[in-house]
């Protein structure tokens, strides 16, 4: 845990004067002494031979950063539209866009009222230092048997006793944390991580009530509590992970508005625990955050050096996906009804592509069709629970490697059931609306590789059935394309976005 001094007294005298505090500053409890090892908790590995050096980082060839905004630009409020949020939709601190429009009730912006966006300055350079490899960030492969349960009773922590009522049924805090992970596909370790760094949940068995309701330390009302909490963590490390990738992260809006320039060398994992703590943290706090002293510090404690356990390239050069079918059955009508869009939440990759059947009522509405979606590929069931069904194609159970596919919103009944090995067109169940966020019954279908959400309108597009995928740089908007013909995606049942096999 990482909040100073004040918050150490804060709760000494939440826990009634007790001389053995719930937990203390990094420095008086977490750092070695000079030179020294940190002591790894069990099932930290691996563990080096004593004298062996650890590994370097795979050096990162500098990328070209997005080029700022030069001059000031004029913006009209929409629905939704906060200083925060045009904060970080601008690459602008919140100040700035204050300052330049003179207002005076900053939160009551309204919509229609046309604002001023002046061009971002920068305050600061990010550090180099790299936090963690890629394959840290993502549930891939270096965590795929990572036992979060055994890991947090052993640590025996405040996480270790945690409950919380989640839609009616009552979850452990192990339970939710390798939930979060699975279904974003985030290392749950750098989510123990952060939790620990942030709380000390992980292995401080008290934790004081000002560190219980925002565990990652976003405080907002509407992420109160452990699940809430990590559904945000989660999203944003994604966010910060793909924009990287794609080389849409220009610049860092600090919690305090202040802006710092990314360093070009870091690799993708580092960008996103940046771009966590930017959210966060003012200026200072972050520069520390993302040092060789802040969360990495931690992460050694836990979990030994990051580096040891990267597997690089995460994903190699030249990968080219198996062969795929459409996700119905032959004479069906469906319809493409979403392009590329978040795999999960809203900050992963555009890996998504949505279909829906042919007998749904006119105005959509979520009732279970009766209509089957059928597997694009050869490949095992894994799990199938929730509405997610993820189809691993390499054979080995684990999600975490190689190519996988996952299918949403299935619905319950006539569901196929984990342990299933299904060939290509053979039923995994009908499309609802189970799971998720979804106002009408569809088929939400996404592609892993090594834990990495494939993008479906770059790099590697989706090919089904010779129909190849491609976006408008616009989310739901997009293509299918075979040959001449072309399928726009569309929430409509027109011609236009049509398809049988």
């Amino acid at each position: 845990m990482r909040r100073g001094l004040w918050l150490w007294l804060i709760g000494v005298l939440w826990l009634g004067g007790c001389t053995s505090p719930a937990w203390q500053p990094p420095t008086a409890a977490y750092a070695p002494a000079s030179g020294a090892t940190p002591a790894l908790l069990p099932f930290a590995t691996p563990v080096r031979k004593p004298g062996e050096m650890p590994p370097s980082p795979t050096p990162n060839p500098p990328r070209p950063l997005p080029t700022l905004r030069a001059r000031e630009q004029r913006y009209q409020v929409q629905p939704g539209d906060t200083l925060a949020v045009l904060a970080r939709r601008f690459e602008v601190g919140v100040q700035a866009i204050v300052e330049a429009n003179h207002l005076t009730h900053p939160n009551l912006l309204s919509v229609g009222e046309t604002l001023t966006i002046p061009a971002p300055t920068p305050a600061a350079a990010a550090p180099a230092f790299k936090i963690i490899p890629d394959s840290e960030l993502v549930a891939g492969p270096s965590n795929a048997a990572f036992d979060v349960k055994a890991f947090v009773a052993h640590a025996g922590g405040f996480l270790a006793t945690y409950r919380e009522d989640v839609h009616g049924t009552t979850m452990r805090g192990d339970e939710m944390l390798a939930r979060v992970a699975r279904d974003y596909s985030v290392n749950p370790r750098l989510l123990l991580a952060l939790l620990e760094y942030e709380s000390g949940w992980v292995t401080h068995a008290r934790v004081p009530a000002s560190q219980r309701a925002y565990p990652f330390g976003w405080q907002a009302p509407q992420r109160e509590g452990l699940w809430q909490q990590l559904h945000w963590a989660a999203n944003e490390l994604n966010r910060g992970y793909y924009l990287w990738r794609v080389n849409a992260l220009g610049a860092f809006v600090l919690a305090d508005g202040l802006l710092v320039r990314p360093a070009p060398s870091v690799n993708a994992g580092t960008a996103a625990v940046q771009h966590f703590f930017a959210l966060i943290d003012g200026l200072k706090a972050w520069q520390h955050d993302v040092g060789p002293d802040g969360l990495a510090a931690t992460y050694r404690r836990l979990f030994g050096y990051p580096f040891d356990y990267a597997v690089e390239p995460l994903v190699p050069p030249g990968l080219a996906q198996p062969p795929m079918q459409l996700p119905f059955e032959k004479g069906a009508t469906w319809y493409f009804t979403g392009g590329p869009h978040s795999a999960w939440g809203d900050g992963s990759a555009w890996a998504a592509l949505d279909f829906a059947p042919d007998d749904l009522p006119p105005n959509g509405g979520c009732i279970v069709s009766k209509a089957w979606v059928v597997a694009v590929a050869d490949g095992l069931v894994v799990r199938a629970a929730d509405g997610a069904v993820m189809q691993d194609l390499d054979g080995d159970g684990y999600e975490q490697t190689g190519w996988d596919v996952l299918y949403l919103h299935i619905a319950a009944e006539g569901r196929v059931q984990p342990g299933a090995y299904l060939h290509a067109g053979e039923r995994i169940g009908h499309p609802s609306c189970e799971g998720g966020i979804a106002n009408a019954a569809h088929l939400h279908i996404a592609r892993k590789y090594n834990g990495e959400w494939i993008s479906a309108d770059r790099g590697l597009p989706w090919v089904l059935d010779g129909w190849v995928s491609g976006g408008t740089g616009q989310p739901y908007d997009g293509f299918l394309r075979r040959g001449e013909a072309i399928k726009e995606a569309c929430q409509c049942r027109q011609a236009k976005n049509s398809l049988s096999r």
